[in-house]
């Protein structure tokens, strides 16, 4: 044990004790802007990648997600007093705000949506709008459609390179691809007419090369319209009874088809015979040309062939498809 300390008059003497207090540097105070910074950076990812999300929908899902804000409630509201100019379920506001997408989302109300001034047939497309997998389904179609009238030309195209019974009329047949289907023109010549002036009877080599087309047009689906052309020339049969290249350009389609026809080309596959004398000239600069002189088959697509019956089929409601037999001739302009 430690001897105590004691003064001179023998007390005790008490000790002092120092107390020295120990100053540390308080630390560096200046990373709260990183924790700040960093929620930045990852709210601005995450807007971006809800950004791109909406960019890369299709319009059905944006539509959707649109519906979704509009009503988020699974069920109709019970509220009796709606926000003002809101009839919506679960009290939605029908207040117009540019939202993008909402003018592709289905209206909520559509028996209030105005339908003056629209034609009956758009009336009746927006209320049977086609649901996604019919779309899917229509693309589908109309990409086998186009595969199948690529290889019609290039088989034309490969016969009429090779064919002896076609090529030498090489110069007179023309093959393109127009909105309405694959289309086949036969055009004259000066030294090879396919008629004699003014008649509607066919030469041999024509009916040569329109009964080489039939096999051809008869191996796809696709129905036909066939339209004859002349140039403008007046008739010159002395206008008997009213008879005029209007006529004569018709009369020249029916021609076309009767020999497409004994060439294999089944009958009720020709949609319609048109005449259309010399209102769509080929060369327009010389309207009296030779070449304006043409048969004009094309091998239609579905959507065209559609087009070219809606009016017979509202006409006749339940007829779905053109009667069987051979095309009326049409004269009018």
């Amino acid at each position: 044990m430690a001897a105590e300390l004691k003064g001179k008059d023998g007390a005790p003497v008490r000790p002092i004790i120092i107390k020295r207090k120990k100053v540390v540097a308080g630390g560096h105070h200046g990373g709260a802007w990183k924790v700040a910074y960093a929620d930045f950076v990852t709210a601005m990812m995450a807007f971006f990648l809800v950004m791109w999300l909406v960019s890369s929908a299709n319009p059905e899902t944006r539509a959707a997600i649109f519906e979704y804000f509009k009503n988020p409630s699974m069920e109709n509201g019970t509220s009796t007093r709606a926000p003002q100019g809101a009839k919506g379920p679960g009290g939605a506001s029908k207040s117009v705000v540019n939202l993008g997408g909402a003018m592709e989302a289905p209206r909520a109300s559509p028996d209030i949506q105005p339908m003056l001034g629209k034609p009956e047939e758009d009336i009746n497309d927006s209320a049977h709008a086609e649901t996604p997998e019919e779309a899917r389904a229509r693309k589908l179609a109309e990409a086998m459609e186009k595969r199948q009238l690529d290889s019609l030309h290039k088989e034309l195209r490969s016969a009429i390179d090779n064919s002896q019974a076609l090529k030498p009329f090489k110069e007179q047949l023309l093959l393109d691809v127009t909105p309405e289907g694959l289309r086949i023109q036969i055009i004259d010549t000066q030294n090879r007419p396919m008629f004699d002036l003014g008649s509607t009877l066919l030469k041999d080599y024509t009916t040569r090369i329109l009964r080489e087309l039939g096999p051809y047009l008869n191996s796809v689906p696709n129905r036909v319209s066939i339209s004859g052309h002349t140039d403008n020339t007046p008739y010159g049969g002395g206008a008997r009874n009213g008879y005029s290249n209007w006529e004569l350009s018709a009369d020249r389609g029916n021609a076309a088809r009767r020999a497409l026809v004994s060439g294999g080309l089944a009958e009720e596959k020709v949609v319609r015979v048109v005449g259309v004398s010399s209102a769509i000239l080929f060369d327009k600069k010389n309207p009296r040309n030779p070449v304006n002189r043409r048969i004009s088959i094309i091998v239609m697509t579905k959507r065209a062939e559609q087009a070219a019956m809606q009016g017979y089929e509202r006409d006749q409601p339940g007829v779905a498809t053109a009667p069987a037999g051979p095309a009326t001739r049409s004269a009018a302009p």
